[in-house]
């Protein structure tokens, strides 16, 4: 995954989400697409037909592709050490994280992962050219930490990670000295891992991209490239790198068909059982940014990754190739909290472990350091580890959502909630240390849940604005399911004045909370960033602070807005209040007014 940089925000290729805005993305094709010329799409295509003597090998499964694909499946589950050797700066500390310890394996190792992904920026460590030589302590370093997590019974997989995005996108300009350069690093990484475990794997390059080529024709053609070489210089060290398995990703990390196509023509042409495919996956973009009112994990939401998984598996994995998703999570993780609400990150990732299963993919949870803490070996949301192991064996319960809200000052009505049983039952419902009673306190009619009113009534009896009570729905399998009773008011925004730099919406959210912000023009077209769609992504567009009682508007949305204009924009909670706001933009000068 790509590190924020410069206040942009960059997709899985590492190029800007910005550059896609002219319409809105199909959930499969978020990145550029350019037309190939006719001479290099027949030759991609023929490289990508396997031969006879292939398909068979494969699909009868040899010993050796059995061995690849038995070997990828006991990685499942991992883990990425993600802001730490691939940090650029001193060392594994400048993005933040402390150093890696043993210790801190260990820790990691009782959570139950058994795979390890150490993303590596190695030319910031190298020399001049021709030589490109690796700095030893460096190398040494890394070493000892590979060795700690070998020795701990993990399966470890290391690769050229930042080097995608700092020198290797030059290879459409700069070929040979790309080329020379990617292949001097592969040549000493390689000798320095020669003997080591076959439980080491390499990834040949992390999520690449090309600057300044002439389109698709030429992106396939540098993949497989970058991918052959990879591919000859690690096999030519002899060594346990005779057999090692090797990594390699489609363009980008990218899952989608032409550039599976791509890697699929790279494998056939190596005929090497020893190898296995990666792609990464945040589900679909929209969603995982919430952006143009994909504010829950809905039935596109879910189609786009069952279409996803889908394709790996019949590209792949049905074929006897095996596949790692070397990077998965959400894109809206990192940019702030509460991007995408609790429940339907908990749906999302409970949907994902299960089909990850179904299609025999083995996963990798990308963290930077957020989830699980280095420093107190503890897990920042334990619900969401919990919701992420519960997934590797089995599915859990979940429902249309993990909030009921009840109006303050008002009798409570009886509240439904749609259950999503996926093959469990809902056996009882606990509200601390108390059980409520099924036929009093509620009822279960097929998969609709009803609370009553009585007992809305009685949980919030505080009357204080915010979570209440937590009812914990068990299922017959998997882990409970917690729904907030919220008691709120309807929240109130304050008029305010500000710049184009920031404009502070004081706000009393009593006990609500937002789900997303529309902006129109007075003629209805959308204003702001993203003008394809009229509601704009959260904590980017704005910036809900709970505890402040504040929106923010920052330089980010005011940079789309049109001098002289007039724009409405309308707040949604959680709670369904909607609320209207004016803006009025002269010169830097802005002013908002609650309507």
């Amino acid at each position: 995954m790509s590190k924020r940089f410069d206040d942009d925000v960059y997709d899985m290729a590492g190029r800007p989400f910005d550059s896609m805005e002219s319409s809105m993305p199909s959930s499969a094709g978020f990145t550029r697409r350019q037309v190939m010329t006719t001479s290099a799409a027949l030759a991609v295509t023929a490289l990508s037909i396997p031969t006879a003597a292939q398909a068979a090998a494969r699909s009868t499964g040899s010993a050796a592709s059995a061995s690849a694909m038995d070997v990828v499946a006991d990685m499942q589950p991992g883990w990425n050490l993600g802001n730490s050797f691939e940090a650029i700066g001193a060392d594994e500390t400048a993005w933040g994280n402390p150093r890696v310890t043993q210790a801190f394996f260990r820790k990691l190792k009782a959570q139950g992962f058994k795979s390890i992904r150490i993303p590596v920026t190695w030319g910031q460590h190298e020399g001049p050219a021709p030589t490109f030589t690796l700095d030893p302590a460096f190398l040494a370093r890394l070493k000892q930490v590979v060795d700690w997590a070998l020795a701990d019974g993990f399966y470890v997989l290391i690769n050229m990670h930042g080097d995608a995005w700092q020198w290797v996108p030059n290879m459409p300009t700069q070929h040979d000295a790309v080329l020379a350069q990617y292949t001097a690093t592969w040549q000493q990484i390689a000798a320095t891992f020669r003997d080591a475990s076959r439980r080491l794997l390499f990834e040949s390059i992390n999520e690449p991209f090309f600057n300044g080529s002439s389109g698709d024709e030429q992106n396939a053609v540098l993949m497989n490239e970058l991918n052959t070489t990879f591919h000859s210089v690690v096999r030519a060290t002899g060594g346990g790198n005779t057999d090692r398995l090797l990594v390699m990703p489609t363009l980008g990390d990218t899952p989608d068909k032409p550039k599976i196509d791509t890697l699929l023509a790279t494998f056939a042409a190596l005929d090497d059982p020893n190898l296995v495919a990666s792609v990464h996956y945040y589900s679909f973009w929209p969603f995982s940014v919430n952006l143009a009112g994909y504010t829950t994990f809905n039935a596109a939401t879910q189609q786009d990754l069952t279409d996803t998984f889908d394709l790996l598996h019949r590209s792949f994995v049905a074929k006897g190739i095996p596949v790692v998703v070397g990077e998965y999570g959400l894109l809206g993780w990192d940019s702030g909290p509460g991007t995408v609400e609790q429940g339907e990150t908990l749906k999302y990732l409970e949907y994902l472990g299960y089909y990850a299963r179904y299609r025999g993919l083995t996963t990798m949870l990308w963290d930077n350091g957020s989830r699980f803490n280095r420093r107190t070996m503890q897990w920042n949301d334990p619900s969401l580890y919990a919701q992420i192991r519960s997934s590797w064996t089995g599915r859990s319960g979940t429902a249309s959502t993990d909030q009921l809200f009840v109006p303050k000052g008002k009798t409570p009505t009886d509240a439904t909630i749609t259950l999503n049983l996926n093959g469990t039952r809902l056996m009882r419902i606990v509200v601390g240390t108390r059980p409520l009673i099924r036929g009093v306190d509620y009822t279960v009619s097929g998969n609709t849940l009803t609370i009553a009113a009585a007992t809305l009534s009685r949980l919030t009896a505080s009357q204080e604005h915010g979570t209440n009570a937590v009812l914990s729905l068990r299922f017959t399998d998997g882990i409970p399911w917690a729904v907030n009773v919220i008691t709120y008011d309807k929240p109130v925004l304050t008029s305010a004045r500000g710049t184009t730099a920031s404009l502070v919406i004081p706000t009393a959210f009593n006990g609500d909370k937002l789900a997303t912000m529309e902006a129109v023009y007075a003629d209805g077209t959308a204003a702001g960033p993203q003008s394809w769609t009229t509601y704009k992504q959260f904590n980017v567009a704005f910036v809900p602070d709970y505890t402040a009682g504040t929106i923010t508007l920052p330089t980010a949305f005011f940079n789309e807005v049109t001098d002289n204009t007039t724009v409405t924009l309308t707040f949604h909670f959680w709670s369904g209040a909607i609320l209207t706001y004016t803006l009025t933009r002269s010169g830097t000068a802005v002013t908002g007014t609650s309507a």
